[in-house]
């Protein structure tokens, strides 16, 4: 077998995929600003239109693609391999807001802060300053000296002075550990940035779903506050899910934020706790019971794969449209060989 030629036609380039390899991951590789989030088939948010050529598509979950959409001659990017010379184009953007091109930047670790006892807040500041432009729920691919690259979304606003993250502690995880117990302010970190599809629609005009799950809350941080600055009125439901009361963080600042906008609810949800002033059990099912009809809905999930399966399918079941789902799954590398989102 050999490379095939493959055409993506929004850019107007024509790129080798190398045997093995995605579409979307030849794409990224060429530095092409391809739509994508998950890469692993979960969010949709790579799909595109197979103009012509055969591809093979690798397991997805058939919430991200129905097989009516594969009749009708859509693929996932990130699980396809190109069989034949193939020409490819993705699908556009839902609203108006302006996709800006990930770029590499280099920045200087300014402050390091517990905020559970396995999440750190890093916060890092670049020559850029103020102006940097992403969209809330965008994630970076950030690098520390010697240790591996990974992905961690932005939990400030786009504007904001620097950009802030919330990296767990993975067991066994290298660049957390690094993160954890080395990292100090000073350090060097060099960001590709900004990434992913999973970013707040400022044009949409209904009410708001967000799920978060452990540091998901991250980029439901960032997408809740530029939704709230922006001026967005509709009612903005956040559900927050953890095992136990030690891993909740920035309860008081959601709360805070639900008085000063009475449109913004904020629910913490324990799945392993018992005796609690929160509500327990897992977050889909709060989310299950609390809202019966998600018809005009956008829906915003950050966190592990099981929670963003079971999110996923509770809210289809709820009426909500395909489209506006938009799911950033955190991986940890064990599971995830290609960095994704871990945080």
């Amino acid at each position: 077998m050999t490379a095939k030629l493959v055409d993506i036609r929004p850019v107007g380039t024509s790129l080798e995929v190398q045997v093995g390899q995605t579409i979307l991951d030849a794409a990224l590789a060429a530095g092409i600003a391809y739509p994508h989030g998950c890469k692993s088939g979960r969010c949709g948010a790579c799909k595109s239109r197979l103009i012509g050529g055969e591809v093979e598509l690798f397991q997805h979950s058939p919430f991200a693609l129905t097989d009516e959409e594969k009749a009708d001659g859509l693929i996932l990017a990130c699980r396809a391999l190109p069989l034949t010379a193939t020409a490819v184009a993705w699908l556009g953007s839902d609203d108006g807001d302006a996709v800006h091109p990930p770029r590499r930047l280099v920045g200087i670790v300014t402050n390091l802060d517990d905020l559970t006892h396995d999440i750190k807040l890093v916060r890092i500041a670049t020559q850029d300053g103020p102006h940097l432009r992403f969209a809330a729920g965008q994630f970076a691919q950030v690098s520390f000296d010697g240790v591996p690259a990974r992905s961690y979304s932005m939990a400030n606003r786009p504007g904001d002075a620097g950009l802030e993250f919330h990296i767990r502690r993975v067991p066994g995880g290298v660049t957390s550990q690094h993160v954890h117990n080395r990292l100090k302010p000073g350090d060097k970190a060099t960001l590709e940035f900004p990434l992913g599809s999973s970013y707040l629609r400022q044009h949409h005009s209904g009410s708001i779903l967000c799920v978060a799950g452990g540091s998901g809350l991250a980029p439901i941080k960032a997408i809740v506050e530029t939704a709230l600055a922006h001026g967005i009125t509709h009612p903005i439901h956040v559900y927050f899910g953890v095992r136990g009361e030690r891993d909740l963080y920035l309860v008081e600042h959601f709360h805070a934020l639900a008085k000063r906008h009475r449109n913004l609810s904020f629910t913490p949800v324990l799945s392993d706790a018992q005796s609690t002033q929160y509500r327990t059990g897992f977050v889909t099912r709060a989310v299950e019971k609390d809202l019966s009809d998600l018809g005009g809905w956008k829906a915003y999930v950050a966190g592990p794969p099981s929670m963003v399966d079971a999110a996923m399918e509770i809210t289809f079941a709820r009426g909500l449209r395909q489209d506006d789902m938009h799911a950033d799954v955190f991986f940890t590398p064990e599971v995830q060989p290609v960095p994704v989102t871990d945080g």
